[in-house]
């Protein structure tokens, strides 16, 4: 075991398919035409001496450590910025070049702390090795004069010497170490895309700056490491490296943050974390990272992290710890007691979307093999079930039909209801990138999100429609292509049913749905609707991203039915560069919708009614299931409140927090008589919990995730289980308490059994997985290498189905006494209810939940920025600070919900989609007021939360 290294080419790869062969000292390398001689002198085992070229960014030029020489051509030209040539003959280590190295390397040295003992970056410093590389034994240049080494210079101030920036909580700036590569900066640029960091001053005055000369922590930079990573020197260091020292060796895994699914290199010292590395070998973020993922690990060894089991007979209660035979012993008393008391279907479970596709599929086999009912849900429940039925219903699949590599061939981008730079920051880097080159782009958001105008990119048309009315204006858009006649005929008579594509044509059609008057109603300009419509039908390759703007609504279904129309309509499937693609919130939402989490259907979206996959299940398992579809979340606490629910198994999903209508959740969790929580931390769920089981975090278990574009990433064990046990040896343990004959001894054998009755798992397993690097379902044998892109020659379902979209407004309305509308999302630096993000240093960039505002709303209501305001709705009150910004429109405030303290759920109703009551965050009425402090809700919630955390302490033995 050992690190794991990667060779750096130094410039980015070609495209092209043209070949071109060239000789270099001596060996015939053939490579793609645009190669720089750089990358292909690499190709053939040669590596040239480097400092500012790495094959993450574009050539540069500037070190002069790549200098060659090529048979008939003058001078000594950069490798990194030339490129190859049919019959070239370069010579990469003459007598020339040689001292052309040592003397270019000696005045870098020349203006260098020698520190190189105690220095961060020893070991791992490409200074270091360069200068060993050019075979550097002396520098004749002291530091007499002008340097940026020392502080004083003869016992005077030296202004041009900087000291180091410490502000950012995960890595140092050093000025002293800088060579002005510029590597960080076009990373920042060219990777990132926020352009945060520039060169200052020109000549010997150059140095690296954060924005306007400012501290990194002021500035616009977002901390994704990209800057980090590109670094030859110590000059920006990770804090764990300084404190900790270079790891000696590393395991590739998967980020347990968003749908993106980016891939890590763990790099360790014994059992300890040092640093996350991004993995240039993984195929969803290709060598790039966000603050998340790079940086915030640090819950795994958090002091509030649980780590033995706990039980108590009321939930107020203080907890006892207790051994795990006995935790889960009397967990399967308790559920078998009220089974028998209340029946079979009085108990059920939710599995977690940030678990892995091993242990999700152990919960709802627990259920109903163990459970003997179909009481299963998941937290995609309230998230992405829409997407589910909606594509299912147009398309015949539950899932996006692309890959991320598919942004690079797109010519129109168009974001519905989805905030990329904040939710899926590594995608929208990518994303960024494209637009950068000449992608167009078209948004639909209540908010100005930041992809709607940053750096160098700038929506051509942002619809800023009102919340709730997403199905009218994307139906407006194919109102505008229909009746000007640019949908894709010739795809549609193809690929679709063109009797139903003329039914559905002649609806889109009618005057209502027109943008005259859908833009009256959702208060956008409607030849605003009418360009973005002929850019989308005319502009090349349309592709579609959408979030939980889209299906946290009432009519979220019928708005993903809405864009899959909007997709076929215009042949915008089947290719690179096209289709339909949800932006999964969670890191394995996509897969426990795969793994059958939810009440009607088995694992890959088989429903429980049929015969034949329910035979699989039973002849395997060896019970009868219940053909009968079982309760939702939301149906659960309902039962609950009923008296007919009483016992819940609850594996890493927060409930109380994170679903509509608290008080409602609160009072379903009160009426059970036996709540298993199995998480990290007693989270607010466990409030309400009377057994609670440590859980593992991913950087402690084997298994794999499947991200928003399906594709199927393991997840490996880097440190054995702080609690003792990975999360599927918990579950398989309580259902051996529950008489269960499990017996796995590896995640393997569970994917096997996965694989072994899920067609579009068939050809999936742990050595396939190792031999592939990663896979997209479908994966069998009429895929064996994995589905990139869905629907090439023909849909899943046959022939692609268009249905009517009819907008129904939501009951949720503005009046006099609740003006304004509610709308909610995510930020940068937290994720989901903020659990694990909340116990980094990533409260330093969002330590509180706020309200935008916009200044009009705030002027009318006599309020100013940091003022703490009061958010009252029809169903109970909040207080938070409010954020005044014109992000948002007139008439709409918007929150976070990452911060349990302000419960922005309590303010949510509990209304839903109508055909997977999904619910309908993002349209609430409300008012906003001046606050004298927090609300009744809030200050009972608080001592609840206090009272019900208490751990009693064992009492020493006489």
């Amino acid at each position: 075991m050992g690190l794991i290294q990667e060779i750096d080419y130094g410039t980015p790869a070609s495209t092209s398919e043209k070949q071109v062969t060239l000789t270099v000292d001596g060996f015939t390398v053939t490579v793609p035409e645009g190669t720089s001689i750089m990358r292909a002198s690499m190709e053939a085992g040669i590596a040239i001496p480097k400092l500012c070229a790495t094959d993450m960014v574009d050539a540069f030029g500037s070190c002069r450590l790549c200098l060659v020489e090529i048979d008939g051509r003058n001078g000594t030209p950069s490798s990194c910025t030339t490129p190859v040539g049919p019959g070239m003959v370069v010579h990469t280590q003459t007598g020339r070049l040689k001292d052309i190295r040592r003397g270019v390397m000696e005045l870098y040295i020349s203006d260098h702390p020698l520190d190189c003992l105690t220095c961060a970056a020893n070991g791992d410093c490409e200074l270091q090795t360069q200068a060993g590389v050019v075979g550097l034994r002396d520098v004749r240049y002291g530091y007499e004069g002008d340097n940026h080494v020392f502080k004083k210079n003869d016992g005077a101030e030296n202004f041009k010497w900087m000291a180091k920036d410490e502000s950012n909580p995960y890595f140092t700036y050093d000025p002293s170490k800088c060579i002005v590569c510029s590597r960080c900066v076009r990373a920042c640029e060219e990777v990132q895309g926020t352009f945060a960091l520039t060169i200052e001053g020109r000549g010997f005055e150059s140095r690296v700056s954060p924005g306007m000369h400012q501290l990194f922590i002021d500035s616009e930079c977002v901390s994704c490491g990209a800057c980090v990573q590109a670094c030859p020197t110590a000059t920006l260091s990770e804090k764990s490296v300084i404190k900790i020292g270079q790891p000696e060796h590393s395991v590739v895994t998967t980020c347990a943050y968003c749908g993106v699914g980016c891939s890590f290199k763990a790099e360790m010292r014994g059992d300890e974390l040092v640093r996350m590395v991004p993995y240039k070998d993984g195929k969803a973020n290709r060598g790039h990272s966000c603050v998340k993922g790079r940086f915030a690990y640090g819950y795994s060894t958090h002091k509030e992290r649980i780590l033995n089991p706990m039980i108590r007979e009321k939930v107020t209660d203080p907890w006892r710890e207790v051994s795990w035979e006995e935790a889960l012993t009397h967990t399967a008393n308790e559920f078998r007691r009220i089974q028998y008391q209340y029946g079979r279907t009085s108990i059920g479970g939710i599995t977690s979307s940030r678990c892995t596709n091993e242990e999700t599929y152990l919960v709802q086999k627990l259920i109903r093999q163990g459970f003997r009912n179909n009481n299963v849900d998941t937290c995609a429940r309230v998230c992405h079930s829409p997407t589910g039925y909606g594509l299912g219903q147009t398309f015949g699949t539950s899932a996006g039909t692309q890959d991320f590599d598919s942004i690079e061939q797109t010519d129109v981008v168009m974001i519905i209801g989805a905030n990329p730079t904040d939710a899926h920051p590594v995608f929208a880097s990518r994303m960024k990138k494209r637009l950068r080159k000449g992608a167009k782009l078209i948004v639909l958001d209540p908010r100005r999100t930041d992809i709607v105008r940053s750096a160098h990119i700038e929506a051509q048309h942002h619809l800023p429609l009102k919340p709730g009315t997403n199905v009218a204006v994307v139906t407006a858009l194919a109102h505008v292509i229909v009746t000007e006649g640019l949908f894709d005929e010739a795809f549609i008579r193809e690929r679709c049913d063109w009797d139903e594509f003329q039914d559905w044509a002649s609806f889109v059609a009618l005057p209502e749905n027109s943008p005259e008057v859908v833009g009256q109603l959702a208060n956008v300009d409607p030849e605003e609707i009418r360009s973005a419509a002929r850019l989308f039908a005319t502009g090349g390759n349309g592709a579609i991203y959408y979030g939980l703007g889209v299906t946290e609504h009432s009519q979220g279904s019928t708005t993903v039915i809405a864009i899959a129309n909007l997709a076929m309509a215009t042949g915008n499937i089947g290719r690179p560069g096209v289709g339909v693609n949800p932006l999964r919130g969670q890191n394995n939402v996509q897969g426990s919708c795969d793994m059958g989490s939810f009440p009607h259907e088995l694992p890959g979206y088989r429903h429980v009614s049929g015969d034949g996959v329910r035979d699989i299940y039973e002849s395997l398992w060896g019970v009868k299931l219940d053909d009968e579809p079982g309760l939702r979340i939301p149906n659960m606490l309902d039962a609950a409140v009923d008296g007919s629910f009483k016992g819940l198994y609850v594996q890493g999903e927060d409930i109380l927090q994170s679903d509509p209508d608290t008080k409602h959740v609160a009072a379903g969790l009160a009426a059970m008589e036996c709540v298993v929580v199995h998480d990290l931390f007693l989270n607010e769920t466990a409030n309400y919990a009377h057994v609670f089981l440590p859980g593992s975090t991913f950087l402690e278990k084997d298994g794999t995730f499947t991200n928003a574009e399906r594709r199927i990433n393991r997840v490996r064990k880097v440190m054995a289980p702080k609690n003792g046990l990975a999360d599927w040896e918990v579950t398989q343990k309580l259902a051996q308490a529950m008489g269960l004959a499990w017996n796995y001894q590896h995640p393997s054998e569970i994917m096997d059994e996965i694989a072994g009755t899920t067609p579009s798992f068939a050809k999936i397993s742990y050595d396939y997985l190792e031999k592939m690097g990663s896979v997209q379902w479908p994966c069998n044998e009429q895929a064996p290498e994995g589905t990139p892109i869905m629907h090439i020659s023909g849909f899943v379902r046959g022939k692609g189905k268009f249905i009517r979209t009819e907008y129904v407004a939501t009951d949720e309305r503005t009046g006099p006494r609740f003006p304004l509308l509610l709308t909610t999302g995510r930020i940068l630096s937290q994720y989901n209810v903020g659990a694990q993000t909340r116990r980094t240093d990533n409260v330093m960039w969002h330590s509180e939940d706020r309200l935008e505002i916009h200044p009009h709303d705030a002027e009318n209501r006599g309020l100013r920025d940091g003022d703490w305001v009061r958010l009252t709705s029809r169903s109970g009150e909040t207080t938070l600070r409010a954020l005044i910004t014109d992000k948002v429109s007139p008439g709409v405030v918007y929150t976070t919900f990452h911060h349990p303290d302000t419960q922005a759920n309590v303010i949510t109703t509990d209304f839903s989609d109508w055909a997977t009551n999904c619910p309908e965050y993002k349209v609430t009425a409300v008012q906003v007021g001046a606050s004298n402090g927090p609300s009744e809700w809030q200050r009972d919630y608080d001592e609840q939360a206090r009272n019900s955390r208490r751990i009693a302490t064992l009492e020493a033995a006489e």
